[in-house]
């Protein structure tokens, strides 16, 4: 039999409410993305992701983005391929 436990987890509204559209677009709830990350941290065994400090560019261009600075959106995929010229 299986039994089941409580996690819970405080996040910002915003990262909550972006997460949840994308995991709407997945057709995936937020506990079933939490269960299956800490899914994947138990067959890892440890984050299933590369966790680095970013280096000052990247950091750059992070806090540009947040600002909306330099940033270019797109309505389709086929857009986006134009754009980069494939």
């Amino acid at each position: 039999m299986s039994s089941s436990a409580t996690v819970q987890v405080r996040i910002d509204e915003r990262t909550k409410t972006q997460a949840k559209k994308v995991l709407d677009a997945l057709h995936l709830s937020m506990s079933e993305a939490i269960c299956l990350f800490l899914r994947q941290v138990v067959l890892h065994r440890g984050i299933p992701f590369e966790v680095k400090i970013p280096n000052a560019l990247t950091r750059e261009t992070l806090e540009k983005s947040e600002r909306g600075e330099d940033v270019k959106e797109f309505g389709t995929v086929e857009e986006l391929f134009e754009d980069l010229g494939l």
